[in-house]
């Protein structure tokens, strides 16, 4: 068995950044940016008001001063002329501030009688001018990679960007294998369960922004796996749940060598998910996950993640850690890599009591895997320990 980073390090091998598509902003969101932007405009492209009120210059704004009022400037119609001592234009927010004023007094400040103003007793601070460029110039640049969020798109498309460059979405062939599998919605029989791995890892897949394809369920004989191998063609990435193990009816990794999968390794260290097996077949990496349903999830957020961030141009990394107090003490650990269904709460974290690899319930429940060590200590409740959120 090799350790978990020995096995990230294999399957980073077997797959690399994709290459760049070109895709409308108003698809962007949750894509990578592949290729850095730079602004086309400023933003504001002018100076603009910040208030509904009157633009003069900063001279005239006294408390008891009358200025006549000399035109109106409004969101997208700006005021034509200039502005001199003495003078007012009556000013709505986001209008271009008037060529000569420095500063906006508010409404609320001035008592207006036909075309001539009078300011109040108190003035505020103002100036209320948002200065141009004061968000962003031409040139300013948004990075790649990044993951694109809803506030990205918004500032993309304020500095005029119309598509961008992005990532290519990894296609992932998901391929549930057993003859005791039937799919949700159908009436199994007296010695058959439903499948749900490969509508988990879906979901978790495309959240991560790759695009999965499931597939018909493989039986436990060759012609069926070859047939769901044959439907994956295309595919970046081929994973296979259950039958990677050694059982009599455990066929995976025998038809995919007969079809030329080149392995690079078999089983890993860690608890749940030991029997993980991956390697290349053709184009496509391929990775065989573990049948039982917590297994098989949680080799998905250890594993298949990371490959999918490294496809994206994300970089080369394991699954995001962090950390919190144990919120009860713990006993000493097992020999491999434990990854424990807990919770996080206020800075704590709680391993739940069953740790089957059978009971998604207690997965669902969850929103961290807590690492233990091979051979770790008893831990004491207050004690830091990582997880990885889920």
């Amino acid at each position: 068995m090799i350790s978990v980073d020995e096995a990230l390090s294999h399957l980073f091998s077997l797959v690399a950044p994709l290459e760049a598509e070109s895709a409308p902003l108003q698809d962007a969101c949750g894509r990578v940016l592949a290729e850095t932007v730079t602004a086309r405009r400023d933003q504001p492209p002018f100076s603009a008001s910040a208030m509904d009120g009157y633009a003069v210059q900063s001279s005239d704004a006294v408390p008891g001063a009358r200025l006549s009022v000399i035109g109106e400037a409004a969101a997208g119609h700006g005021f034509a002329g200039g502005l001199s001592q003495g003078q007012a234009v009556r000013i709505f927010t986001g209008a271009p501030v008037p060529d000569g004023a420095d500063r906006v007094v508010i409404q609320e400040d001035v008592a207006r009688e036909g075309n001539t103003i009078t300011l109040g007793d108190q003035l505020d601070e103002g100036p209320h001018i948002r200065r141009k460029g004061t968000d962003f110039s031409v040139g300013d640049a948004m990075k790649a990679p990044r993951r694109l969020t809803p506030s990205d798109v918004a500032l993309l498309a304020a500095m005029n960007i119309p598509r961008v460059m992005v990532a290519r979405k990894p296609v992932v062939a998901l391929i549930s294998t057993g003859d005791e599998l039937v799919m949700p919605g159908e009436d199994p029989g007296p010695d058959q369960i439903i499948a749900s791995n490969t509508f988990g890892l879906k979901a978790m897949l495309e959240e991560m922004g790759a695009t999965a394809r499931l597939l018909p369920i493989a039986r436990d004989n060759t012609a069926s796996l070859e047939t769901a191998f044959d439907l994956a063609e295309g595919a970046d990435l081929v994973v296979t749940i259950g039958g990677a193990s050694v059982g009599d009816h455990d066929m995976v990794g025998d038809v995919a060598a007969s079809l030329g999968m080149e392995r690079s390794f078999y089983k890993v260290r860690m608890r749940p998910g030991k029997p993980l097996m991956a390697g290349r077949m053709g184009q496509a990496a391929m990775v065989g996950l573990p049948g039982n349903p917590v297994s098989a999830m949680v080799c998905g957020h250890v594993f298949l993640a990371p490959m999918i961030r490294l496809m994206l141009g994300l970089g080369e990394a394991p699954a995001p850690r962090r950390s919190a107090r144990l919120a009860q003490d713990i006993d000493k650990g097992g020999p491999r890599e434990h990854y424990m269904r807990a919770t996080v709460a206020d800075g704590t974290i709680l391993a739940e009591d069953r740790q089957d690899s059978s009971l998604l319930s207690v997965l669902a429940r969850a929103n961290a895997l807590m690492i233990r060590p091979p051979d770790d200590a008893p831990r004491a409740k207050g004690e830091t320990i990582e997880y990885i959120p889920i």
